[in-house]
């Protein structure tokens, strides 16, 4: 078989249809209970064979930061370490998703890498080995790596069940010009509330209850929108503009900041952008996948 050189992958976006955030656990981190949702907007990535050990990342389309900090330069140096391979890699990223947006941008860049620098090295690591280095490298990891439309998530994302799809939606993402460190946003919630007030347990959830738009808007919700709406009052009147122009369903997704809206059709989409305009944060079109 030939040698694989260069693969290409896209690394789309999700939303969070709804969100819980439970309590602290003794490890210092937090358990969720969530609803995934892939989208169309997708990051590029491309990993290539070196002769130079090691790895190097270009990123075009937004600040990512040191590049040893990047989820997918992390991502390609498991694969590498953990097949002991003899080569380098070279990772190019076009991004297109918003950066601390609460849109999984930087977690599905890592799960694109772990794929795709695996089939460089022969698809040496299995399955059940990526789930790992992806549960590794982030709560969101996991999911982007199952490449299912929609699944519950719970515990640190890393437990996932895999739904149907529901029928496909356009929708709008908002994005203010205001960023949210998700670290930061677990801190606002701590902060909001009291030693008896946390969150424990699961929302018991009949299957059908997840197949239909609708019946998911009456359950969304997002833990993070209080503290976030009250500590940046940008986000909260783009809110507020999102729901006035009458979606299926308006959350924040993620730790923020940015927003979606489902619609029923593309013209009500193309309503409410023109009803938005750009005077509230960037606005980008999507699709609920397939």
């Amino acid at each position: 078989m030939a040698e694989v050189v260069t693969v290409t992958a896209s690394a789309p976006a999700k939303v969070n249809l709804f969100l819980r955030v439970l309590a602290r656990e003794s490890d210092g981190f937090h358990g969720i209970e969530t609803l995934f949702c892939r989208i169309d907007l997708a990051d590029e990535l491309t990993a290539s064979r070196s002769s130079d050990l090691g790895v190097r990342l270009q990123v075009s389309g937004a600040e990512t930061g040191p590049e040893s900090d990047n989820l997918a330069y992390r991502a390609a140096e498991m694969v590498l370490a953990a097949t002991s391979a003899d080569f380098g890699v070279d990772l190019t990223l076009t991004k297109r998703i918003p950066v601390q947006a609460g849109l999984g941008g930087g977690s599905s860049d890592a799960a694109a890498t772990l794929g795709a620098v695996n089939r460089l090295c022969g698809q040496a690591v299995p399955r059940h080995e990526l789930l790992q280095f992806g549960q590794r490298l982030g709560s969101d990891v996991p999911f982007f790596l199952t490449e299912a439309p929609l699944a519950l998530g719970w515990g640190h994302g890393e437990r996932l069940l895999r739904l149907a799809p529901l029928p496909v939606r356009p929708g709008l993402l908002l994005i203010p010009p205001a960023a949210v460190a998700t670290g930061q946003a677990y801190g606002w919630v701590d902060q909001g509330r009291s030693g008896g007030d946390q969150r424990r347990g699961a929302v018991a959830l009949a299957a059908d209850t997840l197949q239909s738009w609708g019946d998911i808007a009456r359950l969304a919700g997002n833990d993070f929108e209080s503290p976030v709406f009250t500590r940046l009052p940008e986000v909260r009147a783009a809110f507020e503009a999102l729901v006035q122009t009458a979606p299926l369903m308006c959350r924040m997704s993620g730790s923020g900041s940015a927003l979606f809206a489902v619609y029923r059709s593309a013209q009500e989409r193309a309503d409410a952008e023109a009803m938005l305009g750009p005077r509230l944060g960037r606005v980008v079109a999507f699709s609920t996948a397939a």
